[in-house]
């Protein structure tokens, strides 16, 4: 039902597309400046606005997250404009502490958020398992991705080139450019990734609407169906209360992404910073408003999806996850613009995820070969040995990834569930460390194993069938916001104990 009217010649534009990300890993690599950590990681902390805002952009949206979100909305309806609210809520979670972070790296060097969390608390214990944690999480990011990126190649492809053949192609051009140009190469990609995702989803908004209506008679559709009402009532008291796990959920959990942390030690000088990030706060507007009215109008028009999907395949899945692709094909056979610009659109989205994936997998490398390789392995090792390591560590890393990829059964939510979970339980270390030196390591380290084990706990509820499997939840706040406010709980009552056995006068 979703595949996509890709010819001979859509398809050697998305090749050349493609391909030309490995002339921008050349390019970058010509313009590397020493054969260091800094430079290879962190571009030499060169990010000006235009690049720092873009590629912040295309590390906050990736491809999954667009067909994910216009599939969500076609599910829920206008419930899910909560997506608007925790996106925006990522851009004021890094005004909470990203300028003074973003000083701080530059003062003592970081590289890694490992380097910040040792530099703050002084625990080598504290280090190593906040990064435990960031490599497992962004781990799991990865495997998303290629997952994705092999869904997202099988449409494309339509069967004619083998799946595995596909990913394990685009697996290697991402680590070519990744290794030649290091963090220079995925940013520099992410501006043309970002700026095509920007404008061809703009211009599909249009082409939606022209297509499908608009967006008012969708919603009437859907109010005077009595099967789709819902989709536009508002929510209930435990409804609003999962609105508000969201928010805090994504938005306090994906601004401490180790992709995004290391993106703000990048940034050429505080001013560049605080001009991109006002920038990022228009961005909800140009992706997650678009794929929520993308899920409205197919929900209008196709309210049925799931019956007309397994008649025509006789496959139990969801459904709801194929309904931009399926715009996609309407769009393109309705003209010959409309088939170009999913053409274009399809290439950006693909490597959107690539870039997504790359990010992801550059960060885990950076942090396996600083925090832990660098610290306790080989301490008196120099920069272009560490270098070395860390590009081969993004090449041995990605074998396992790619081949747990395609040969994943379950869903991106069974895969990603425990994600912000764990995420979430560094808060603390980032948002209260950063502003106050009463934090000792011992309250962090605490409240982050007691927050871990109670959201963990919860998640284990439901793989036993206790609790919602996909997102265990009690009272509609998810499992990870309540491990996070016992992890809260813990370092404020430190800090008040703290304040009280401080001495007189200071």
């Amino acid at each position: 039902m979703t595949e996509l009217p890709f010819g001979p010649g859509a398809l050697f534009v998305v090749a050349i597309y493609i391909l030309s990300l490995l002339a921008i890993g050349w390019y970058a690599y010509s313009r590397r400046k020493e054969n260091s950590l800094s430079d290879f990681f962190l571009g030499g902390r060169e990010m000006g606005f235009l690049v720092l805002v873009l590629t912040l952009y295309a590390t906050q949206y990736s491809g999954n997250t667009l067909f994910g979100f216009s599939g969500a909305a076609y599910r829920e309806g206008l419930r899910f404009l909560v997506c608007v609210h925790f996106m925006t809520a990522i851009v004021i979670a890094y005004l909470l502490f990203a300028p003074h972070l973003q000083r701080l790296s530059r003062e003592h060097q970081f590289i890694t958020p490992g380097d910040y969390v040792y530099h703050r608390f002084g625990s080598h214990a504290l280090r190593i398992v906040v990064t435990l944690i960031m490599v497992y999480v962004l781990c799991n990011f990865t495997l998303a991705q290629m997952k994705t990126l092999g869904t997202a190649f099988a449409g494309i492809s339509q069967g004619r080139i083998p799946l595995w053949v596909g990913v394990v192609g685009l697996a290697l051009i991402m680590l070519v450019y990744e290794s030649l140009g290091g963090m220079r190469s995925v940013a520099w990609t992410d501006v043309i990734q970002g700026g095509i995702l920007m404008v061809g989803f703009i211009i599909l908004l249009f082409l939606a609407f022209g297509h499908l209506g608009s967006l008012t008679a969708a919603l009437d559709t859907l109010a005077t169906n009595p099967a789709t009402r819902f989709k536009v009532e508002p929510p209930t008291a435990e409804g609003a209360r999962t609105w508000l796990s969201f928010i805090l959920m994504v938005g306090l959990g994906a601004a401490i992404y180790p992709q995004a942390l290391q993106r703000i030690y990048a940034a050429k000088s505080p001013a560049a910073l605080k001009r991109s990030l006002a920038a990022m706060g228009f961005m909800p507007l140009l992706t997650t408003v678009i794929a929520v009215t993308v899920g409205i109008l197919m929900a209008a028009h196709y309210p049925d999806l799931d019956r007309l999907f397994l008649q025509e395949t006789g496959e139990a899945v969801v459904p709801s996850e194929t309904v931009l692709a399926l715009l996609c094909r309407e769009v393109m056979q309705a003209s010959a613009l409309g088939y170009w610009l999913v053409v274009i659109l399809f290439a950006a989205i693909l490597a959107a995820v690539m870039s997504t994936a790359d990010s992801a997998l550059l960060s885990i490398s950076s942090m396996i070969t600083q925090d832990l390789y660098g610290q306790y392995v080989r301490p008196d090792a120099s920069q272009a040995h560490l270098t070395r390591v860390g590009k081969i560590l993004t090449w041995v890393l990605m074998v396992p990834i790619t081949g747990l990829a395609l040969g994943y059964e379950g869903t991106l939510i069974q895969l990603l569930k425990v994600k912000f979970d764990l995420l979430l339980q560094c808060v603390p270390a980032f948002y209260l460390g950063i502003h106050t030196t009463r934090l000792g390591a011992r309250a962090v380290m605490t409240g982050l194993l007691a927050g871990s084990v109670l959201a963990m706990g919860l998640n284990f509820a439901g793989d036993l069938g206790l609790a919602d499997a996909n997102h265990p939840k009690v009272w509609g706040i998810h499992s990870g916001v309540l491990g996070m406010t016992l992890n809260l709980a813990i370092c404020f009552g430190a800090l008040a104990v703290s304040k009280k056995i401080q001495p007189p006068g200071q």
